[in-house]
């Protein structure tokens, strides 16, 4: 039977916290109750849930764009709040995976991908922040590799006024299934 995955991307103490480097501040705050409950349902279901994180090094030239943020390791990019009590109280749980990746896009030069597939995913649902960059690019990257996508409306957050645009282009390029 195929199996689907919930994708929660980069919800890091440096992208949500109100004091991180990259803050998307109160609104990725808000979504964190949400994200748990699709999680616990996901996992319920006997589906997976793959937590994937920017882990950048202190001298990743990707700060030359950005301010540090996510420096493994660090405090910055350990999971905010509830996410974080949730995923070490479900971290046995043999359908949570996590992946971490150095790009936007998180099925970019990772395993995550074939993980899936080996798996019998054959959607991939996306939630967490930045919904016009990692989000989207995310998506981008599940439907290159050939899975159905979806992206949750109440489960994503930006620091720009983009956020809807953005999940307007998903359901326009890649065929994303908006979920309300």
């Amino acid at each position: 039977m195929a199996k689907e995955a919930l994708l929660i991307v980069d919800m890091s103490n440096d992208f949500v916290a109100a004091d991180g480097s990259l803050t998307a501040g109160t609104p990725a705050q808000e979504i964190v109750p949400y994200i748990v409950k699709i999680a616990n349902e996901f996992l319920e279901m006997g589906n997976l849930v793959v937590v994937t994180m920017d882990a950048h090094q202190p001298d990743d030239p990707h700060f030359e764009l950005w301010a540090p943020h996510n420096i493994v390791g660090t405090k910055g990019q350990q999971l905010y709040g509830e996410l974080y009590d949730w995923f070490h109280h479900h971290k046995d749980n043999k359908n949570l995976i996590y992946t971490p990746k150095t790009n936007y896009n998180a099925f970019f030069k990772t395993d995550l991908a074939d993980t899936l597939r080996n798996l019998g995913v054959e959607k991939v649902h996306t939630v967490g922040v930045c919904t016009d960059i990692c989000d989207f690019l995310t998506v981008a990257g599940a439907d290159a590799e050939g899975f159905r996508t979806a992206i949750h409306k109440r489960g994503v957050a930006t620091f720009t006024n983009l956020g809807d645009t953005m999940i307007n282009h998903m359901k326009l390029c890649f065929h994303t299934e908006i979920i309300e």
